[in-house]
């Protein structure tokens, strides 16, 4: 399973302009890096209230590493 399309499909699926949407997956020995990078009229959106969409998001990219013995992952999301 390609963590980085599934996390990129998760976040252009609550956003109001997918196509500014910027996704680059980092890798090393031990972890994928995720970076993730919204418009900053979406940021919102994509942290939800309290963060709870953001946590969500990192909750099912992080249960689909560990169901296909992937390597840890981190997602860092950002706005320009």
């Amino acid at each position: 399973m390609d963590l980085v399309a599934l996390t990129e499909f998760l976040i252009k699926s609550i956003v109001k302009d997918p196509d500014t949407v910027s996704i680059k997956g980092i890798e090393d020995e031990e972890l994928l890096t995720i970076e993730v990078l919204v418009d900053d009229d979406d940021m919102g959106t994509v942290i939800g209230k309290g963060g709870n969409i953001a946590n969500a998001i990192r909750t099912i990219v992080q249960t689909a590493a560990r169901a296909n013995n992937k390597k840890k992952v981190k997602i860092n999301i950002d706005s320009f």
